[in-house]
């Protein structure tokens, strides 16, 4: 079995994301009700977890693939 680098790349940004949103929501809270806006934390903690999200969707998709294929038979 081999390590797909989508992996560690995608837990890692998920992880970022979801740091960078809760920052987002909790600190950057006096700002948005003063109508500044959601907050750059906020956009980019969401982007970062997208990222990370669809890395993990495609190292997922990418071992379920190996796992189903038949054995070569040699």
């Amino acid at each position: 079995m081999q390590l797909d680098v989508r992996f560690p790349i995608g837990a890692l940004f998920s992880v970022y994301g979801l740091i960078l949103i809760l920052w987002g929501i909790l600190r950057d809270l006096p700002q948005r009700q003063a109508g500044g806006g959601p907050g750059i934390n906020l956009e980019w903690g969401t982007a970062l977890l997208a990222f990370g999200l669809l890395m993990l969707f495609l190292a997922r998709r990418r071992q379920s693939r190996e796992t189903g294929r038949e054995p070569s038979g040699k």
